[in-house]
């Protein structure tokens, strides 16, 4: 553990992974660590994940680091083995307990950088780049909003359903750090009367959110259907509607994947935002077009979420 920076004022802890720490190392978050020549600021050039963790019930482990590695397959950035990020977290989690500090809601952020351009940190392309876990307390704010409505506006993401398939190099798919645009996105929902945004194709398919995933509910004679849109245009395999999925299955619950157009979120029952820290938000107004909202339903997918089933993703 790490004794230089004051123990009774832990905001945050944070642990890197090195080829001499291969379980981790806590260092000082508030103190100077990444090179200013590290590609992962000069170019956003690394992939990431953000786990949720509920005192301290880490959820989605394995659904999170297979999809950090598939991140990293589809950038070419060599990450250190799963069990090194599996004993970076718990040493994170430790540093909370023994300072008596483990809050009950933490968000638990994997970061992976190619490292300094020319200068791997390591011969060993495991740990050549930059690797750091950082965990931090969910905001008081981010936990008074869970599953209040939200409005949001649909942007034009600037490419057609089909880019993912016919431009590898485009990345889309991979959770990466270059989130200039989501958060660009973020804005101008915000600056125009929006809580958040769902990205369309430019040719008319439902994507995703700018930090979470798209999830529509339908009454049908024969109990509820959940429908997501197509992982084929490009988006990310969400963890957490993976985990609602699985529960939802197993519950009788019937699944779809789209395609989606905005005509079927307006037609649909519900809508939510899904992700691992926000949870279930529901929609209750898309444009112009207002939705209804079911607290039952909200609070059913999140029960969901809780039993924490492991995550099947068609892919």
């Amino acid at each position: 553990m790490a004794e230089h920076f004051k123990q009774d004022s832990v905001t945050a802890v944070a642990v890197r992974i090195d080829a001499e720490h291969p379980h981790g190392v806590v260092f000082d978050p508030h103190q100077p660590q990444l090179r200013v020549t590290d590609l992962g600021a000069v170019r956003g050039d690394g992939v990431f994940e953000t786990m949720y963790a509920l005192q301290g019930h880490v959820r989605k482990v394995d659904a999170h680091l297979q999809r950090l590695r598939r991140s990293s397959t589809i950038t070419e950035i060599g990450i250190p083995p799963e069990e090194s990020w599996r004993a970076a977290v718990e040493l994170g989690l430790e540093e909370f307990r023994v300072r008596g500090q483990l809050p009950e809601h933490l968000s638990i952020r994997l970061t992976a950088t190619r490292g300094v351009d020319g200068e791997p940190a390591s011969d060993d392309p495991q740990f050549a780049g930059t690797y750091w876990a950082l965990f931090t307390q969910v905001s008081e704010t981010m936990l008074e909003n869970r599953a209040k409505p939200i409005s949001v506006t649909l942007l034009d993401r600037g490419y057609d359903a089909g880019a993912a398939e016919r431009a590898p190099w485009l990345l889309l798919s991979a959770k990466t750090l270059s989130y200039a645009v989501n958060m660009s996105a973020l804005r101008w929902a915000k600056n125009h009367g929006f809580d958040d945004v769902i990205f369309t194709t430019s040719d008319g398919q439902i994507l995703e959110a700018p930090t979470s995933t798209v999830l529509v509910l339908k009454k049908e004679a024969d109990g509820p259907r959940l429908i997501t849109p197509v992982l084929e245009t490009g988006i990310l395999p969400g963890t957490s509607q993976g985990a609602i999925f699985a529960a939802a299955e197993e519950a009788g619950w019937k699944l779809g994947y789209g395609p989606l157009t905005p005509e079927d979120l307006y037609d649909a029952d519900h809508v939510w935002l899904c992700s691992s820290i926000r949870l279930a938000t529901p929609v209750a107004r898309i444009g112009d077009h207002e939705l209804a909202v079911d607290e039952g339903y909200t609070a059913q997918l999140i029960s969901f979420l809780e039993q924490d089933k492991p995550v099947n993703h068609p892919v």
